[in-house]
């Protein structure tokens, strides 16, 4: 018979339950046992809701109060020494890690955190030392959940990150050079050892996940499989359970010598049909004789209905190769990168509510597909029929399609890409009109998002605030952002962002073509959570959107303002995109809109604008090849079309998460901005030599300090950052700023933290 699998659940609650009891305990409102509980409460309650749904394989251990790779780092005994000589106990160690610790004497800097492949989680990375040694911790978290579920009556397949993908994933320490993968045969003691254990507490499968699959690796990589799953594998049936190797968010099928040299013998294979389908073919002709083959059918990335009927013929076509004892219908990948359940939204309109399903919703939607292949169609023909009137109607209905923007787009020209000078004509211009200092400081956009300002919007979509009283408080915020800035002496100011709730949220309100939720909120990192809108049609922008707040921002200030925008592929990449249309037409759509409010910015008086692409590296395919290039090519395009319609004399900067750019490099460079400002502080500075090495003629703010953390950094430690920076870049190229916005952090370290940003850069100014 075809089994049901899911492969991980969102971790936060219905209504972000986990993220308020994190918080709560940070902030010492909450104590250790009754945050412990917490989870434990969600981790069953969710674990019910996958039992009730009909799911007959349930995943454990992909609960996390953080990041599901620290847990591992924790688990394996892989913490950085500075952490574990603290005297932290055992949860405020893992805290520690994750996002800093500054209290109580102790002063650690969090591990460096990096996007989960080409989604929008981040993960915090391993990072390992030259004499780098691992154990298993005393009551592994793995362990204790499997029990625990199998105490309240279900049993789990726990969820266990490889090897292979823990090392590949990590890195060496500063001042180390160990290359990671060479740790593997000090590790594998450690897999050998929890899995024994697993299979002690009566675990049958686990799932191992070695998303590193879908990547080009390199040889010590491709190499290391081999002795893994050599050991691993042979503890199957015996001292081990059976291991279910897991890969998602692209294909294998590059990888097939590693697939038949090193896992064959696990007990069966996932694969994403969703991203891939084309992969089912080749990777059958692969398998082993008696591998199971799970299919990712149920998109775990994005919240449309599953298309049952294409899907079914799918697995039909999986079954007849293997057979029915071998399939089992599972998500694409773990559900953590989708709402909880669309049960929580109120507010939608029943047409686009009816296109939706989100993890609630897609659990059922595993059973009902594996019933329909055991029993056949007429065993779920309600289901099935009420499934494809969903399809139907969404692609018949007319918020879908709009003539005029389609219209606009058959207009675009290449010239409409290009500034109409070269950088050194436009930066000449610019120097003149802005004035600027030698190493000018700015921060990236967002200034703290306080109780009060999250009180009045409440307050202003429940109708209980007039708009123009809300319009009078914004005002007063910004004012007093201003003042704040006057007093730090920054140079180059923002207005703090006060009237925005998200990043590409306040945007895609303002825009036609997006539908929002309520509730639909998904982790980001920690516990901060995002609520991606949704792209349901052709997307427009009917007015300004920014203009009104940004124009008195320059009215009332003594220094250049800039506006802030977020940019076409962020807008894209962080939103719920559209399947049924290519993406590259979406960011068009979009840079369209942006270039009318650019444009209507410039006109009212802003000369600095800052269109955010923090997801451009994000959105880069996993593999290099032509479809990298061709991503590039759109994406680059999108950008230069939302900017490339000011006067020489307006400064267009751009924000990016993460310095790992060097295998793109081009297409940073190919943007054109003024003024680059990455996110850098916990990566090394040699990071930048590529700036060195590409002759890269415009300005670049690499991060200073992390921004995701509230310990404050130190004058010093700000300079030790800019004198790594300077062996790299020319003085005349160097911005000082944050890592990236400041929205969720609190006054008090904001203020700390930039003056100390602020006394670094006029110390340079001053040897200048």
């Amino acid at each position: 018979m075809v089994q049901s699998s899911i492969l991980g659940f969102p971790r936060m609650g219905r209504l972000r339950d986990l993220k308020k009891a994190n918080e709560a305990y940070w902030g010492d409102k909450l104590s250790a046992d009754e945050l412990l509980a917490e989870g434990k409460r969600l981790r069953l309650e969710h674990w019910k809701i996958q039992k009730d749904a009909g799911v007959d394989i349930i995943p454990s251990n992909d609960f996390s109060y953080y990041d599901h790779v620290l847990d591992h780092i924790q688990m394996f005994g892989a913490q950085p020494e500075r952490y574990t000589t603290q005297g932290l106990s055992q949860l405020d160690e893992y805290f520690a890690m994750g996002r800093g610790h500054q209290k109580g004497g102790v002063d650690v800097s969090a591990l460096e955190m990096v996007k989960w492949f080409d989604s929008n989680y981040h993960y915090v990375k391993p990072t390992l030392q030259d004499n780098q040694n691992f154990n298993l911790s005393d009551d592994p978290k793995a362990v204790r959940h499997f029990i625990e579920a199998k105490e309240a009556g279900i049993m789990t397949r726990p969820v266990i990150l490889g090897p292979v993908s823990f090392l590949q994933l990590g890195k060496a320490d500063r001042n180390q050079t160990v290359d990671p993968i060479t740790l593997l045969e000090k590790l594998l003691p450690v897999y050998e050892e929890l899995l024994k254990k697993l299979k002690e507490a009566g675990a049958e499968t686990v799932q191992i996940d070695e998303p590193i699959l879908v990547f080009d690796l390199p040889s010590k990589t491709r190499n290391a499989f081999k002795p893994a799953y050599e050991k691993l594998t042979a503890l199957q049936g015996n001292s081990g359970p059976q291991l279910m190797l897991a890969t998602y968010f692209g294909d294998i099928v590059h990888n097939f010598d590693i697939f038949d040299s090193a896992l064959k013998n696990t007990y069966g294979v996932h694969i994403d049909m969703v991203r891939f389908p084309d992969q089912l073919g080749p990777v059958v002709d692969h398998l082993g004789e008696k591998q199971i083959l799970s299919c990712g059918v149920v998109d775990g990335r994005n919240i449309w209905k599953t298309n049952m009927k294409k899907t079914i013929e799918l697995l039909e076509t999986a079954i007849q190769k293997v057979g029915k004892e071998r399939v089992i219908v599972a998500t694409s990948s773990s559900l953590l990168h989708t709402p909880h359940t669309l049960e929580s939204e109120k507010n939608l309109e029943d047409e686009v509510r009816d296109w939706f399903a989100f993890a609630v919703q897609k659990a059922s939607e595993v059973a009902v597909l594996a019933k329909a292949v055991n029993e056949g169609p007429a065993s779920v023909r309600s289901e099935l029929e009420a499934n494809a009137k969903s399809m139907q109607a969404r692609a018949t209905s007319k918020r879908t399609n709009n003539s005029d923007v389609r219209k606009r787009q058959e207009e675009v020209t290449k010239e409409m890409h290009e500034r109409k000078s070269s950088f050194p004509t436009r930066y000449a211009q610019q120097k003149e009109h802005l004035k600027l200092p030698d190493f000018p400081t700015t921060t990236i956009g967002s200034f703290p998002q306080t109780k009060e300002i999250r009180q009045q919007r409440n307050k202003l979509s429940k109708g209980e605030l007039s708009t123009e009283d809300y319009d009078k408080f914004i005002e007063k915020e910004i004012r007093d952002n201003i003042a704040i800035q006057d007093e730090l002496e920054l140079d180059v100011y923002v207005h703090g962002e006060p009237e925005r709730n998200d990043m590409v949220q306040y945007f895609g309100e303002r825009m036609d073509g997006y539908v929002f939720t309520t509730h639909a909120w998904v982790q980001s990192y920690g516990s901060r959570c995002v609520r991606p809108p949704i792209i349901v049609g052709d997307v427009s922008r009917p007015k300004p959107m920014t203009v009104k707040e940004s124009k008195y921002a320059v009215s009332v200030s003594k220094k250049p303002m800039k506006g802030m925008l977020t940019g076409p592929i962020t807008c894209l990449r962080w939103s719920f995109p559209r399947d049924d249309v290519h993406q590259s037409v979406q960011a068009q759509q979009l840079a369209l809109a942006l270039r009318d409010e650019v444009v209507d910015l410039e006109a009212a008086g802003v000369l600095v604008i800052q269109v955010d692409e923090p997801a451009l590296r994000e959105g880069l395919p996993l593999r290099a090849g032509s479809e990298r290039e061709k991503y590039l090519d759109w994406a680059v395009d999108s950008f230069k079309l939302s900017c490339a319609g000011v006067r020489d004399e307006t400064q267009i900067h751009s924000h990016f998460c993460y310095s790992e750019f060097q295998d793109f490099f081009h297409a940073i460079a190919a943007l054109d901005a003024d003024v680059l400002s990455i996110e850098n502080s916990k990566s090394d500075a040699k990071l930048l030599k590529v700036f060195i090495d590409e002759d890269y003629p415009r300005h670049i703010g690499p991060g200073v300090y992390d921004i995701h953390s509230p310990r404050v950094p130190g004058e010093q430690e700000i300079k030790t950052r800019i004198d790594e920076m300077l062996q790299y870049l020319k003085p005349d190229q160097l911005w000082i700023n944050p890592d990236c916005g400041l929205k969720t952090r609190q006054w008090t370290e904001t203020k700390a933290a930039l003056k100390n940003m602020v006394n670094a850069a006029q110390s340079y100014r001053q040897k200048a």
